[in-house]
């Protein structure tokens, strides 16, 4: 990308020449704000000579840094010493220098816990006050929690503010406790990055001042999706210079259910002193049609600056409604509409979006892609870095950087299995409390006689492996420092590769060394340290792949920021999209559609709204009434009686094979498919080879009778049991995983034997 000040409009030419005081930006979606954002940082350096080094940009997340970084290096090479970073990367870089300053129970090495660190601790601490299990009352303890941090009351304020809430006292007990724990492991999570750094600015003017006068410019996207906490820091940080530059749009705000607040755009407006105000409302992204539906929707809320999205892109698409008879008619439409735009319109699996309101959601559409051999992948669902595999490999290189980090310890000090069992790992844990010291430290001490003999012995090789490479880890390149542990530790070795769940836990483990290389070849200089802050930090949207030919599912809350060719907002039904919680909520109704309003501008050329008539959710079917945003939109009731397929998919006849017909299948099958069909079962790359035998996207369907033995890529042999012609799809009975209903079109099958 070049520095082009043409290629900017009138509107972004003048908000980027606005360079001094406080600068508002509202952008709508798909206006060009990254490019705004990235041509004013080079403006700043280039023509007006600011130094990179006093300028600050923030972003919400890294795949978004990562762009912005990359642009601006791309036009200016010495852009690459802005400061440009997410909220919590900027607290994390701050705090390794002054935590101990804002909390002297810290050192520079602590950990950041995640989700699952988080939880454990707060399991433990409910068990410790004799608490049965209940999911509900942990949520209760986390949202208090994140709540309080969220906010700039002191825990006391806080408890003081909320005495109505039920079982507040106890709630505030275990939410010190935990915060006690945090302190005895050197750790924080990610709402502590904020807050301490909010401290450490507050009690410490002269820190403060150290940023603040560095700092001469700073740039904030998306600052409708700010919190209390994060509007403080940037009010704190421009108050010496004041020259700062915000851009949002309260129209894409989707997240105040974790802390965000747009109102802290007018907020802006009322506090910065002759704030200077520009609206983006070009799209660069969707067609006229799509924009006019999103300025139709979105002029129901209330609470919004008036502006209305144009655009100059022209398409011969209109936006497509289909009414279901349920679910399952619901991802058959998507599948072969899908497929039909792919065969016949030149169209990329990667161009296809499937957008949900709820994960739960996803299951038919997942199992009709995999029936019919469509490539997806689903967001928001099992991340990478969530694989148990991955978790023991980065618990191990924790601890090497912060020997304090219990939760790393107990991770990994059984695995690979050294007898450490519960009442080792006991003995270990009461000798950590009785010397105020971590239980890893108790272990690298244990010559002193800390521990039983019958422990140490266990624990010698481990001991010896961990200060050998404790030596090492500084002056080792990364990639090779982590390769030294996975071998030392003997992880790989504790797989079986012969087994395949074990080989594909070996396979991850590779890709996360391979990833490690990529970090530290595009990041030169990095410390390991550095690598777990940005695992840490990591977000389900940074993981996306856009090289990857795969439809995406995804809810709408994943995919923020991102566009596709072609978007399926789907399950368009009340209590669904929108959420029932929002039926008594003026403010959660007007989130709801701000949500609608983001999955309807993802999309760049072709939108499609699917609704059903019934629906199988939470364990029940149930007779579902149409989203009242397709009534805004313009698409009342569509259709009456029966859907558009000629009858409920799943109402076709299902019944299991008998035991004659199993033999007539072993029968037919000859020694040469015998002999075709093992060399694919036990192929890695078995789907290519099928391709590779003409098996994928059959159009000839007259040539399927009922009584035909077939085979499909990935669910082997089965019996045409039935077909339908009006709808074109067969029920086929499989041998391993029973009766499913197939489009003939599309489905992956190859007839091995007619009738």
């Amino acid at each position: 990308m070049k520095f082009d000040i043409e290629s900017l409009n009138q509107e972004q030419l003048d908000a980027m020449n606005s360079v001094d005081g406080a600068v508002l930006v509202t952008a709508g979606a798909g206006s060009g704000k990254t490019r705004l954002l990235t041509h004013r940082i080079v403006h700043l350096i280039k023509d007006l000579h600011i130094s990179p080094e006093n300028i600050l940009a923030i972003t919400f997340t890294n795949k978004a840094t990562n762009e912005m970084k990359t642009r601006v290096i791309d036009m200016l090479p010495e852009g690459k010493d802005v400061w440009i970073s997410t909220f919590h990367s900027m607290c994390v870089r701050i705090l390794r220098t002054f935590i101990n300053i804002v909390d002297p129970r810290y050192n520079s090495n602590f950990s950041i816990y995640a989700e699952t660190e988080i939880s454990k601790i707060i399991n433990e601490l409910m068990l410790k006050h004799d608490i049965k299990k209940d999911e509900n009352f942990k949520r209760t303890i986390l949202f208090h929690m994140s709540n309080c941090k969220n906010g700039k009351d002191t825990l006391e304020q806080y408890h003081l503010k909320n005495e109505h809430y039920p079982n507040i006292n106890l709630i505030m007990t275990i939410f010190k406790e935990y915060q006690e724990k945090l302190a005895e492991n050197n750790a924080v999570d990610f709402d502590d990055l904020m807050r301490l750094t909010y401290n450490l600015f507050k009690n410490n003017p002269l820190i403060l001042e150290k940023y603040a006068k560095r700092f001469r410019y700073i740039l904030v996207d998306e600052f409708q999706d700010t919190n209390e906490i994060q509007y403080e820091l940037v009010k704190m940080l421009s108050g010496y210079h004041k020259n700062i530059f915000v851009v949002g749009d309260e129209d894409q705000c989707i997240y105040t259910w974790r802390g965000a607040n747009f109102e802290n755009i007018f907020r802006f407006k009322k506090e910065f002193q002759n704030v200077k105000i520009f609206k983006l409302e070009q799209n660069y992204r969707s067609s006229k049609v799509i924009l006019d539906c999103a300025n139709k929707l979105i002029k129901n809320n209330k609470q919004r600056i008036d502006k209305k999205l144009w655009s100059n892109i022209e398409t011969t698409y209109p936006i497509e409604r289909k009414e279901l008879y349920d679910e399952q008619e619901e991802a058959d439409f998507i599948a072969r509409t899908i497929h039909n735009l792919v065969q016949n319109q030149g169209f990329e699996y990667k161009d296809f979006a499937i957008l949900l309101r709820l994960n739960a959601l996803s299951l038919p559409f997942e199992e009709k892609l995999l029936l019919y051999n469509i490539p997806h992948k689903i967001y928001g669902g099992f991340k990478f870095f969530e694989r148990a595999e991955i978790k023991n490999v980065l618990a191990y290189l924790k601890l090497i950087v912060n020997q304090k980090d219990d939760q790393a310890f107990e991770r990994i000090i059984n695995f690979p299995k050294r007898g450490i069992g519960e009442v080792a790992l006991k003995t270990i844990k009461d000798k950590s409390k009785e010397l105020n010291q971590s239980m890893l430290e108790i272990c690298l001490n244990s010559e002193n006689h800390l521990l039983p003999s019958t422990i140490t012995s266990k624990l010698n090789n481990f001991i010896e492996v961990y200060k050998e490479l404790y030596k090492e880890y500084e002056i080792t390149p990364l990639e090779e420092f982590v390769n030294d542990v996975i071998k030392k530790f003997k992880i790989i070795e504790n797989y079986n590769s012969q087994i395949e769940t074990d080989l594909d836990k070996i396979l991850n483990i590779q890709q996360l060394v391979s990833a490690i290389s990529s970090f530290s070849n595009k990041n030169e200089g990095v410390t390991l340290s550095d690598y777990l802050q940005s695992v840490s930090l990591v977000s389900d949207i940074d993981a996306m792949d856009n090289s990857e030919n795969n439809v995406i599912i995804a809810t709408v809350h994943a995919v923020k920021g991102l566009e596709f060719r072609v978007v399926f907002v789907v399950g368009l039904e009340e209590k669904i999209f929108p959420i029932s919680r929002a039926f008594n909520s003026n403010e959660e109704m007007e989130e709801e559609r701000r949500l609608m309003y983001v999955a309807i501008t993802r999309a760049k050329e072709r939108l499609f709204f699917t609704n059903c008539k019934t629906r199988y959710l939470y364990g029940h079917r149930d007779y579902m009434l149409q989203s009242r945003f397709l009534n805004e939109l313009g698409y009342g009731k569509q259709t009456e009686g029966k859907s558009s397929y000629s009858q409920p998919l799943y109402n076709n006849f299902i019944s299991r094979k008998t035991n004659s017909q199993v033999d007539f299948v072993k029968k037919s099958l000859n020694s040469e498919f015998k002999k075709e069909e093992n060399s694919i079962k036990y192929n890695n790359n078995w789907a290519k080879s099928f391709n590779n035998l003409g098996l994928i996207g059959n159009k000839d369907i007259s040539k399927y009778c009922v009584g035909n033995v077939v085979l499909h890529t990935k669910f082997g042999m089965g019996i045409i049991k039935s077909i339908d012609n009006d709808s074109k799809t067969a029920d086929i009975d499989f041998d391993k995983i029973g009766v499913k209903t197939l489009m003939l079109e599309i489905a992956p099958l190859k007839i091995i034997k007619t009738n």
